[in-house]
């Protein structure tokens, strides 16, 4: 049998490339240039605006809601991988003062994995009763760890050479943000924020600019038979006085203040230069500059909402990709060959206000919803609506409503009787044949059974009234019966049957004992 390696045509060793350390550099452009490695973009998140956007967005997705679906997996393990969850976000990591609970922390570091492109998160497994589970979850920092030429995560330890250590399976889980075979360890968004934090962050350069061009000219004047002695002290006078409002000079000198003529336009460039590169960092880390632009309209930060619903929804797949992996290797340790439950982060999304204002209009004006189109419109679960608790009568064609038995008889004469139309699945009225069968059990079965028949018999009573032939009533049967939902026809006729059967086995009984 061929191995799925022995299938790869185009592989490192055999490229034009080859001769290659046991390790890969990471390609990062910005990385590569500067020499170092990602504690350069660690060290970023020191500034007030990097750090705000990260942890903005870090907000949005620990926000949202983690659910565990069974995916068809037995209940004895989604029951158990939900108590493993509960119990990894009860304990501390590692015991360290001040650490998050293990699932909340275990989130946060996987969300790393967009910031330096890669995140590995160790692993600390232990027994629990019977079974084998993770006990810890710690992030540990990506500059320790490389990756082989066959894309393989490696530990650099401390006398373990250049190509590093190879990792234990099940070991460490990792969190990547668009992992490529050129690139395995990722995109580092903060690669995008290098360049803009650097501009922005040149303060030496911009306090000395300021000085000069946003501030008074001061001139120093001396007589022209001062020495260069007298010169320098008067300067360093000036200097001084830039600071404290102070300075000493000779009796026969003297000091000039000259107003800067650009003074207002230098200090506005400067703002706006420090404004342009923070939206730059937001645009990088949130996908609009919209915090920090003051020209916004209500189509731009509709526009914005959206793109960071979609980096939120990006970031939320990545964490929920590292969180079904640890799952995957629980079940695979203490249950082999079941399969594993699903955990997805979603928000919590509102009702439709527009959509439950049109079937409130919907409904005053006449209409029936379906108990399905509840449940689908609004994402219900099948318990959190209640049976309906009263017979509703089918619905006519063109919206009229059929009459009740009671008055039946007057059927005939009305002039705009018209054959039912009686509903199927998603056509208005179908809860009416629910609730008869759900009512049963509160009243007579019999009484029950005669009013829907009445029913079920309305349209041919109705036909044959107006004098409708019996052909002519067998040719539109389908168009009354075509769309009804026959579930509840077939169970009254075999209540039906079965009654009959009942009422004629009690009938010969009689007969026999007056016999």
């Amino acid at each position: 049998m061929t191995t799925p390696h022995a299938l790869t045509i185009a592989t490192r060793e055999r490229s034009p490339d080859g001769g290659l350390a046991g390790w890969l550099p990471n390609p990062d452009p910005i990385l590569k240039a500067l020499g170092r490695d990602v504690t350069t973009y660690r060290d970023m998140r020191a500034d007030a605006h990097v750090g705000g956007c990260i942890r903005r967005r870090k907000s949005a997705v620990l926000a949202m809601s983690g659910t565990l679906e069974r995916e068809g997996c037995p209940a004895r393990v989604h029951k158990a991988i939900e108590g493993i969850l509960a119990d990894l976000a009860a304990t501390a990591d590692a015991g360290e003062p001040g650490a998050q609970p293990g699932l909340r922390a275990l989130l946060a570091e996987a969300l790393d994995g967009a910031l330096y492109g890669y995140q590995p998160i160790e692993l600390g497994w232990g027994r629990v009763g019977s079974l084998l589970v993770p006990q810890v979850a710690q992030g540990k920092p990506p500059e320790w760890f490389v990756f082989d030429t066959d894309n393989q995560l490696r530990f650099r330890a401390r006398g373990a050479g250049s190509d590093g250590e190879r990792l234990p399976p099940r070991k460490f889980l990792l969190a990547r943000q668009d992992p490529t075979y050129l690139n395995p360890y990722g995109f580092a968004d903060l690669s995008m924020v290098y360049w803009p934090y650097t501009f922005r962050r040149a303060a030496k350069f911009w306090v000395t600019w300021l000085e000069r061009y946003g501030g008074d000219f001061l001139i120093g004047k001396l007589p022209r038979s001062a020495s260069p002695t007298e010169y320098e002290t008067l300067t360093a006078s000036l200097e001084a006085m830039i600071q404290d409002a102070v300075a000493a000079i000779p009796d026969d000198g003297s000091v000039e203040v000259l107003a800067s003529a650009n003074k207002g336009g230098s200090s506005d460039a400067h703002e706006r230069f420090l404004c342009y590169w923070r939206g730059e960092i937001s645009i990088a880390l949130l996908g609009s500059n919209q915090g920090v632009e003051s020209s916004n309209t209500l189509a731009s930060a509709t526009a914005a909402l959206d793109v960071a619903e979609d980096i939120r929804d990006r970031d939320a797949e990545m964490v929920a990709q590292v969180v079904n992996q640890l799952i995957r290797w629980v079940v695979e340790l203490n249950w082999p060959g079941q399969t594993a439950p699903r955990w997805d982060l979603g928000a919590d999304e509102g009702i439709d206000k527009t959509l439950a204002e049109r079937d409130e209009i919907l409904v005053k004006a006449g209409a029936t919803f379906t108990r399905a189109y509840f449940l689908r419109a609004y994402d219900l679960e099948e318990d959190d609506l209640a049976a309906a608790a009263a017979v509703t009568p089918p619905v006519a064609a063109g919206g009229a409503r059929l009459p009740a038995a009671a008055d039946a008889a007057d059927a005939p004469d009305a002039p705009d009787a018209a054959p039912v139309a009686l509903a199927g699945p998603g056509v208005g009225a179908a809860p009416w044949g629910q609730a008869l069968i759900d009512a049963e059990a509160d009243r007579d079965a019999g009484a029950v059974q005669q009013a829907a028949m009445e029913r079920l018999l309305a349209p041919i009573l109705t036909a044959l009234a107006e004098g409708l032939t019996p052909e002519a009533i067998l040719g539109r049967m389908d168009e009354w019966y075509g769309e009804m939902d026959d579930t509840l026809l077939q169970e009254l006729l075999t209540r039906g049957v079965a009654a009959a059967d009942a009422i004629g086995r009690l009938e010969v009984q009689q007969e026999a004992a007056g016999g």
